[in-house]
């Protein structure tokens, strides 16, 4: 089961990061399409598909972390220099970049208020204020920071199963009672306001690090027990995907998409499960060697700048869309189509542009990114 994670073209963590980079952008569109007067029977389809998808900041934290425990094998903090060289160049710079972009060109797109002064640029630049998805990036790039951290705990957890139980367990349960706090405090709670950067610090997504982590150490094991059950693994998804779907359409209408929250308990599962549904789809990918490894590999090299991108690409998409009356069963997938094609092609072009540039004047000793 070797190939599953290590010799194949494409890993488990490049098809968690596919899915999250698509999932993330449809609900950046839906978001845009619920602030429309629509009728209540397309809040919920909306809503609906907006539950299924709402996996992706914690697939994104998970495909991270597999992949970097997969690419860094027993690495220690004398390799953690290189690799923050690295990761500035592919993920840190294009983050300063777009969040720049955001707040001086689309300075309508701020959440939490708007920037009247350098203090306030520079408050709502670091923690991703700049646009209404740039809370996810804040997030994921602490996970960069902390790495040394989860290759400890992967040297610690090699070959030792009962460690990686225990290590598991306690994650979870810190968790659950981490997400039962929002529950109580901030989601429909009296700290709703003052804590809402709650959603952006690692403690929130960090059963999905442990996970990933965990997921490369022991992938032999786990990628076997998947792949003979994974009929219960897709039962269970759906029973937790209507559990969860139940709870959201229980608040009534309008639907209104702050209902459906990372935060909540039963979140916690759901998304595990749907990052499973995905592990389990690429081993068989990787088993019966498809031919579209390659590409997702590719899509996953390419997802953060995309990622980064794609609210600019849809705010100009709507606006462009808006001068037409156009029904929502063909301005959704549309909306879909162009967001995605745009900011896969953004995010090439600007990587093929600089590499132009640096080594027309010979700036070889850059880092690629």
């Amino acid at each position: 089961m070797q190939q599953l994670g290590a010799e194949s073209q494409a890993d488990i963590g490049d098809f968690v990061k596919l899915f999250a980079v698509i999932t993330v952008m449809i609900q950046s569109i839906i978001s845009f399409l619920m602030q429309t007067s629509l009728p209540v029977g397309q809040q919920f389809l909306l809503g609906g598909i907006y539950e299924v998808v709402k996996f992706s900041a914690s697939a994104f934290i998970f495909g991270i972390l597999f992949s970097s425990t997969r690419t860094h094998p027993m690495a220690r903090l004398r390799d953690y220099p290189r690799f923050m060289i690295n990761r500035w160049h592919i993920l840190f710079i294009p983050s300063i970049l777009w969040t720049t972009v955001y707040l001086i060109f689309l300075p309508q797109l701020q959440q939490h208020g708007h920037y009247h002064n350098l203090t306030s640029f520079g408050w709502q630049f670091i923690n991703g204020n700049a646009a209404p998805h740039l809370w996810y990036n804040v997030m994921m790039l602490q996970f960069i920071i902390l790495m040394p951290i989860f290759w400890g705990l992967a040297r610690w957890c090699t070959g030792k199963p009962q460690r990686g139980i225990l290590i598991f367990s306690l994650t979870l349960a810190f968790e659950l009672a981490w997400h039962w706090i929002y529950k109580l405090e901030i989601f429909h709670g009296p700290q709703a306001q003052q804590w809402y950067l709650f959603d952006r610090i690692f403690p929130s997504f960090i059963i999905f690090a442990v996970s990933g982590t965990l997921l490369w150490v022991f992938h032999e094991s786990i990628c076997l027990f998947v792949m003979k059950h994974w009929g219960l693994l897709v039962t269970i998804w759906c029973l937790l995907l209507y559990y969860v779907t139940f709870n959201f359409f229980n608040y009534g209408t309008p639907v209104k998409l702050d209902n459906a929250p990372y935060y909540l308990p039963s979140m916690i599962f759901y998304n595990l499960a749907s990052i499973g549904l995905i592990a389990t789809i690429a081993m068989y990918m990787q088993k019966f060697r498809s031919q579209w490894l390659p590409l997702v590999h590719w899509v996953a090299l390419y997802a953060h700048r995309a990622y980064l991108s794609h609210v600019f690409w849809l705010y100009w998409n709507w606006k462009l869309l808006a001068h037409w009356t156009i029904p929502l069963m063909i301005k959704f997938p549309l909306l879909i189509i162009m967001t995605v094609l745009l900011a896969f092609i953004s995010a090439y072009g600007f990587h093929w542009l600089w590499s132009t540039f640096k080594y027309s004047f010979h700036f070889r000793h850059l880092i690629n990114g």
